[in-house]
C-alpha cells in the first residue's frame, strides 16, 4: 500500500534512507551523504503532504517525495514540457533487503498515475551520474534524459535531468 506518510513514521523512513545511503556507499555511489537525505527535508515534506510511504505488512520499506515546486537547480534545463504544470520525484528509495523485488517499478507506477490522475504535463527527476543502475531503471521506464545539474553539498559529479511526459 502507498500513502501519504505520517510524521509518526519519520524515524522508520529515515532509517530506511540511511541503509540505502550505506548500500550506495558500498557500491562507491556517492549519491547520498550524512546531509542528504535530513529529517528536517522530511519534516517539510511531510507537512506539505509530499512525502508517500510504501507499506508492506504494516512496515515501511520505501519513500517517495511528489511535489509540484520545481528546484531552483532545475531552471537551467531544457525541459520538454513548460515549467508550470510538471510533478517532481525526490528521495526514491527502497530498503536495501527488499530491493529487486519490483517495489521501486510500483512506486513509479504509483507516481505516473498520480501525475496524470491530477493532470500534470510530466514528471521531472534527477539521478545520480555515477548510479547507472537507476538512469536504465528511469530509461527503460521512457524517461528522457535532458542534461545536468549539480548538488555541490552531495558531489562533485553531475546529477542527470530526465522528464516523462503524462500520457492523457
Amino acid at each position: 500500500m502507498i500513502r501519504l506518510a505520517k510524521e509518526t513514521e519519520l524515524l522508520e523512513i529515515i532509517s530506511i534512507t540511511k541503509a540505502c545511503t550505506a548500500h550506495m556507499i558500498d557500491q562507491g555511489i556517492y549519491q547520498w551523504n550524512d546531509d542528504y537525505p535530513s529529517k528536517k527535508t522530511f519534516i517539510k515534506d511531510i507537512n506539505r503532504k509530499e512525502l508517500f510511504v510504501l507499506k508492506i505488512n504494516s512496515k515501511p520499506i520505501g519513500c517517495m517525495v511528489l511535489t509540484p515546486v520545481m528546484d531552483q537547480e532545475y531552471e537551467s534545463i531544457n525541459w520538454i514540457t513548460k515549467n508550470n504544470n510538471s510533478l517532481y520525484i525526490h528521495r526514491l528509495a527502497i530498503h536495501p533487503i527488499k530491493q529487486g523485488k519490483g517495489y521501486a517499478q510500483k512506486m513509479m507506477d504509483f507516481a505516473e498515475n498520480f501525475a496524470i490522475r491530477n493532470n500534470y504535463n510530466s514528471i521531472r527527476l534527477d539521478t545520480f551520474s555515477k548510479n547507472i543502475k537507476n538512469q536504465k531503471f528511469y530509461e527503460i521506464r521512457g524517461f528522457k534524459r535532458l542534461g545536468n545539474i549539480y548538488f555541490p553539498k552531495q558531489s562533485e559529479f553531475p546529477f542527470y535531468c530526465y522528464e516523462w511526459l503524462c500520457k492523457k
